[in-house]
């Protein structure tokens, strides 16, 4: 049965970056609008495939910028292309927000611009406040992302370091008639919080910034001068993000164009035609990656015992966003330690009772990059625990120190895609049995 289930868990890989492809819901989109005529601002990881979605349905593109991951091969005809570095801002972050914002500030009244934003634009382009530093930048997005912190948490922190974040590219491009639109990398789909909202009223406050920071404790790990912006803010001594209600919203209008429920739905119909039972739990998952994986493992286990809440053949389906706490000094990422956590979880309950290859999990980013490696996830499956100790692998060390490229790559589990041109979050497929068996 093991040989089975991997191969439809791997074809279940090929579904999610087919079903994660933009370029049809940017169209789409830009077709609603009945904007004919347009400038193209465009950036994340998604850049280029919803450039050339939004150029499918223009009769003329006045130009523009594209912003991608240095990484990424392509172009866009009659757009100018900068290569920028992701997770972490760089020098190519600063260059590419002073593009963004020169831009803009070429605009007028008289002009159509599309803001085309998708998942990773938080650190392609940058624009620190002043007093700021790009060490600065770097070093606080370096412990945010380290901390254990919610996306929501993350980015309403970095809204409020930045020139561009937070609705202040909307307020650099006003009174210009801006259409943001949005491929969303966030569980619950807030356009805010996607790349940290540049062209959306910010809800969130300096004081609410600095509440997150010493929640979580990572004060004193700031930069002095991030710290000081944050609380000159919280005093009201620094202006505010652009609020709801605010006169440069006036010739905003923004949009959700794609998200993780859709390619959830998708998959759903999918593994149905398969003759699987199926359950959609969520698209807006969020927490450790290890709870989150023994949550799922419960659910699986359930399942497979008592056929509650869906009986086997079954096949749940979550999206969102987990997060990890890095505690060691090992190379991973979220998905893979979701997808090796689970399979640990059902080893640990069922030991030798199940036959191998029962109960499997596809965990991927769908952006093809979990973490900072060259793998989109893992796909794991009962039984990895056992074949670990025949192979002398200690599973729980490799775990323990957030090692899970290298626990997946021993193990043969690695999922790798390359980059996708899409990011619309992680999805994680658990499937309990095989039809027909």
């Amino acid at each position: 049965m093991a040989g089975n289930l991997i191969n439809i868990l791997n074809e279940v890989v090929e579904e999610i970056v087919e079903y994660s492809r933009l370029e049809d819901s940017t169209r789409r989109a830009v077709e609603a609008l009945e904007v004919r005529n347009a400038h193209i601002i465009a950036f994340g990881k998604g850049a280029i495939s919803m450039a050339r979605g939004a150029l499918e349905a223009l009769s003329r593109v006045e130009g523009g910028l594209v912003i991608v991951p240095e990484y990424m091969e392509g172009r866009v005809d009659g757009l100018e292309t900068l290569k920028s570095t992701h997770p972490l801002p760089s020098e190519k972050s600063l260059k590419a927000g002073e593009a963004v914002l020169e831009y803009a500030d070429s605009l007028g009244r008289d002009d159509n611009v599309l803001v085309l934003v998708s998942g990773g634009g938080s650190a392609l382009v940058e624009s620190p406040l002043e007093g700021l530093s790009l060490e600065d930048i770097i070093e606080a997005n370096r412990i945010l992302l380290n901390s254990g912190m919610s996306i929501l948490e993350i980015n309403t922190v970095r809204k409020h370091l930045s020139r561009i974040k937070g609705g202040r590219l909307a307020e650099a491009l006003y009174p210009a008639r801006t259409y943001g639109l949005y491929a969303s990398d966030v569980p619950g789909d807030r356009l805010d919080l996607i790349a940290s909202g540049p062209t959306v009223p910010d809800p969130s406050t300096y004081h609410d910034a600095v509440s997150i920071i010493k929640t979580y404790n990572v004060e004193n790990q700031l930069p002095r001068g991030i710290l000081e912006v944050l609380e000159k803010g919280a005093r009201g001594e620094l202006p505010e993000t652009p609020k709801p209600g605010d006169k440069i919203f006036e010739n905003v209008v923004n949009k959700l164009t794609a998200a993780n429920i859709d390619v959830l739905k998708r998959l759903e119909d999918s593994l149905r035609r398969r003759g699987y039972n199926t359950l959609v739990l969520t698209s807006r998952v969020s927490g450790e990656s290890r709870d989150v994986a023994k949550v799922l493992a419960s659910i699986a286990l359930e399942s497979y015992m008592r056929g509650v809440p869906i009986p086997g053949p079954a096949a749940i389906i979550i999206g969102g966003e987990t997060s990890v706490t890095v505690r060691g000094s090992g190379r991973g990422g979220r998905n893979m330690e979701l997808a090796l956590w689970f399979a640990r979880e059902i080893d640990y309950w069922m030991g030798d009772e199940l036959e191998d290859g029962v109960i499997g999990i596809v965990s991927l980013d769908t952006d093809g990059i979990d973490g900072v490696t060259d793998a989109a996830g893992a796909i794991a499956y009962n039984g990895l625990l056992r074949r670990a100790r025949k192979l002398g692998i200690d599973y729980d060390g490799l775990l323990g120190s957030n090692d899970s490229y290298r626990l997946a790559g021993e193990l043969g589990v690695l999922v790798k895609t390359g980059p996708t041109g899409s990011n619309l979050n992680s999805v994680s497929v658990v499937l309990v049995g095989v039809p027909g068996e």
